[in-house]
């Protein structure tokens, strides 16, 4: 007989079973960041390889994050149907496949297998990520979900900092530097041949990625993760969610939505860009490729940070004041001390470069703050919700192409401007946004 499966509130864990759920969900978050993450390598490595320009190497980030808009509701359904167990092995197992594309694209060398690839690694994650940060927003009090998912924002950067590290000594070789150097002066057939073998350095790390994640499926699915009863309201809740019939009556969960595009858009674009931006500024590839690695420390550090100060020192809608207003202050001085060198960390550079770095601390508790402010109330709709959050991340593949558009037609320092609208906008949502429950000027708040 087939055992049914737990359904529980999750305000009725115990202590031991919501720590070991954290634990695992923990997990999840330091795969998202691993995935996610290793792109910042892998953009201007199939620039080099697949001799793209700036736009077309930004693909990159455009097919994997644009899989969470599209799928993004079909994987509500999904979850709906099948359960959150069964519907993050599913997203593992999605994601799997989408790393063994990578084979035949690098014996191939077609950089349209590789984005399909990574449009497939993508939609497993449209499943996992809604389902991680729902599980990891409603497993202990609401005050505490910003504090949490500061906890998970720490797994995620360190995955952030190993990924493109580990991808880098696996694929790229002290003698590239001089290897790049020739290809323009090879012939047709010996570049072709030079940057076939040079492509197939991804066959075998994605080849156990392949196999990892797979497997990491199967445990998930026979874990003792619970099942996250979000159908049932309590009274509060469900008065005011009476007369609802769709999730666009939310108005504060759409404008979140809206916010973590922006955010990640403008997140995703710094880390994702910085590397090229140190090339433009005179930096080898083998240098500049540890800078997306001190962005994330860095947001790393503000994750730590609110560990220990939210919500005993400072609440999450504050926190998103500070993150928000401090992000345009750099934005500012990026640009307003371009021209002045500095030697930092052995490095030689522009001294925007560590703004743009420091923009990481700005960056880091967005998302921790927007989530709680974003579900409240939602109820029934919860769901649904996460997954109209996830399809915000499809920022990360908009910001990005906008920003290689101005890079390509102008210059890689005056395309970062396409990052103060973003940040306007997420002051917006930090001071009024967060609170509009009508989408009637009259009712506003």
């Amino acid at each position: 007989m087939k055992k049914k499966l737990e359904v529980v509130h999750a305000g009725s864990l115990s202590t031991r079973n919501t720590v070991i759920s954290i634990m695992i969900i923990a997990l999840l978050f330091f795969i998202f960041g691993f995935t996610t993450w290793i792109n910042a390598i892998l953009i201007p490595y199939f620039k080099i390889s697949c001799e793209l320009n700036n736009a077309q190497s930004l693909l990159v980030a455009f097919a994997f994050y644009i899989a969470y808009f599209v799928m993004a509701i079909p994987a509500a359904h999904l979850l709906e149907r099948y359960g959150f167990k069964k519907g993050i092995m599913i997203g593992f197992w999605i994601m799997a496949l989408g790393a063994l594309i990578f084979v035949p694209a690098a014996l191939t060398r077609t950089y349209g297998l590789f984005l399909l690839g990574l449009f497939s690694i993508g939609t497993g994650l449209a499943i996992l990520q809604p389902a991680a940060n729902t599980y990891i927003t409603m497993i202990g009090s609401k005050e505490r979900a910003a504090q949490r998912m500061s906890i998970m924002g720490v797994c995620n950067k360190t995955a952030g900092i190993v990924a493109p590290l580990l991808l880098a000594a696996a694929i790229l070789r002290p003698t590239d530097t001089e290897l790049f150097k020739q290809l323009p002066l090879m012939d047709a057939a010996a570049r072709s041949a030079a940057l076939d073998a040079l492509i197939q350095r991804v066959i075998v790390p994605y080849s156990v990625m392949a196999v990892f994640l797979f497997g990491l499926g199967l445990t998930i699915r026979y874990s003792i993760l619970p099942e996250i009863d979000t159908n049932n309201e309590n009274s509060e809740v469900a008065d005011a969610n009476s007369g609802k019939t769709s999730i666009v009556q939310f108005p504060h969960l759409i404008l979140g939505a809206v916010a973590l595009f922006l955010h990640v858009g403008s997140q995703v674009t710094g880390i994702n860009t910085v590397i090229g931006y140190a090339q433009s500024l005179g930096l080898p590839l083998l240098e500049a490729k540890v800078f997306p690695s001190y962005i994330l420390g860095i947001t790393m550090s503000g994750f730590l940070l609110g560990i220990v100060l939210i919500p005993k020192f400072i609440n999450h809608l504050n926190v998103l004041r500070l993150c928000t207003t401090s992000a345009i202050v750099l934005t500012l001085l990026f640009f307003m001390v371009s021209s002045q060198n500095v030697t930092f960390l052995g490095h030689t550079a522009r001294l925007s470069i560590w703004f743009l770095v420091l923009l990481g601390l700005s960056n880091s508790l967005m998302w921790s703050a927007i989530w709680p402010l974003a579900l409240n109330g939602l109820g029934r709709f919860t769901k649904m919700g996460g997954s109209i959050l996830i399809m915000g991340l499809c920022g990360s593949a908009i910001v990005p192409i906008i920003y290689g558009y101005f890079a390509d037609h102008y210059n890689p320092h005056l395309a970062y401007w396409v990052l103060m609208p973003c940040y306007v906008y997420l002051v917006y949502y930090a001071y009024y946004g967060y609170r509009v429950k009508s989408w009637s000027l009259s009712k506003a708040a």
